[in-house]
């Protein structure tokens, strides 16, 4: 079993997780018209200390920089003068270096930082289920697509990969942990908001039809994840035991599950005086199944460019999963056939598959 996240996890490196994560971009830039009224409704003014900001899960900083810059230079025509804090968070196996390339202009991608004078960005490997920045200092604090990721994962599931398909006891053991991450979650960002201050968080969840990340009515994007490496445990090329092994380290909320620390009487969420301003879930399509249903019709092609983006985030579970013992040249080509095998089944049959995201909208306000 895995225990600690932090001790395996980050998303894929190298630029490659903003190269492939498009429908992750696609979302958060979304999220530019929300985190401006969050910011509005606070009546921040051009003098006192900087305003503070925190990207929670930011991976490599490059699916949030047209957020941020457009954020940065809306509020920088209202406050000319005052001085802007960013921290960007992510664990400690996370490509930290390659962040600071992307943001600062040294990649292909359109960098902000440069453009926005008074601006201060920094970054800390600090789990986000634990505080990150210091009690008072927080007005803006941003995640999407990462509170799912529970601190540990509670046992692992003897059938499936990820808890969605987990069913009895093992199920329920997911969904307390994940419990316990998101109070511990949340109490955290409500030591650090300052009165007023705000949270903007688009959380991967389970809708009110059931619907959740790759599973919105046609081919179940976890069950395929399961149905392949039991595929390759039934072939002998992976071992029982390291099939075991492979738990992702998430739990995924319903809407009732996100909203109830904040209406609990006993809660410590709710009696910190944080409170829930808005909440609701969103339905964004696949990029890539979009231009191939939509457009270019080419299976072949439409495997090849969505492949890379579930590789991006889920690598590192199957990666863990495995027997170090092996070494990296065994390890690699075994992750390597895994998903060809997941590229040529969707060329082949192509319907049906997509990974739409599924998101719960949470936007909280701290009282004072």
């Amino acid at each position: 079993m895995a225990d600690d996240t932090s001790r395996f996890m980050a998303m894929k490196g190298a630029g490659y997780y903003s190269r492939a994560t498009v429908g992750a971009r696609d979302v958060i830039t979304g999220a530019t018209p929300v985190v401006l009224a969050a910011l509005d409704r606070q009546g921040l003014g051009d003098d006192g200390p900087a305003i503070g900001f925190t990207d929670m899960g930011c991976a490599d900083g490059g699916t949030s920089l047209e957020m941020w810059g457009a954020v940065f230079r809306a509020l920088r025509e209202r406050l000319p003068e005052r001085a802007f804090q960013l921290t960007y968070t992510d664990l400690p196996r996370n490509d930290f270096s390659q962040l600071f390339r992307i943001v600062h202009g040294q990649t292909d991608l359109p960098a902000y930082a440069e453009g926005i004078e008074n601006l201060y960005i920094a970054a800390s490997a600090t789990s986000f289920h634990k505080p990150i920045v210091p009690p008072g200092t927080l007005n803006l604090g941003f995640s999407a697509t990462a509170s799912h990721y529970v601190s540990r994962t509670p046992c692992d599931i003897p059938d499936h990969v990820h808890m969605v398909g987990a069913r009895g006891d093992v199920r329920a053991a997911y969904q307390a942990q994940g419990a316990r991450d998101w109070e511990a979650f949340l109490s955290a960002r409500s030591r650090e908001l300052a009165p007023g201050g705000r949270l903007v968080l688009y959380n991967f969840g389970i809708d009110e039809q059931g619907r959740y990340l790759g599973h919105t009515g046609g081919v179940s994007m976890f069950d395929t994840f399961a149905r392949l490496w039991r595929g390759l445990a039934d072939a002998g090329v992976i071992t029982e035991e390291e099939f075991r092994a492979t738990n992702f380290p998430q739990a995924y909320r319903t809407v009732e599950e996100f909203a109830a620390p904040f209406e609990d009487p006993s809660s410590p969420v709710r009696q910190s005086g944080l409170r829930l301003e808005e909440i609701g879930t969103t339905h964004t399509r696949c990029p890539f199944e979009a231009a191939f249903t939509d457009d270019h019709r080419d299976p072949v092609r439409f495997a090849r460019e969505y492949i890379p983006t579930l590789r991006s985030w889920s690598e590192p579970t199957f990666v863990a999963g495995l027997n170090p013992a092996r070494g990296a040249a065994e390890i690699a080509q075994i992750i390597d056939r895994f998903y060809g095998d997941y590229e040529a089944e969707v060329a082949a049959r192509p319907e049906g598959h997509a990974m739409d995201y599924i998101h719960c909208r949470v936007v909280a306000v701290k009282e004072g």
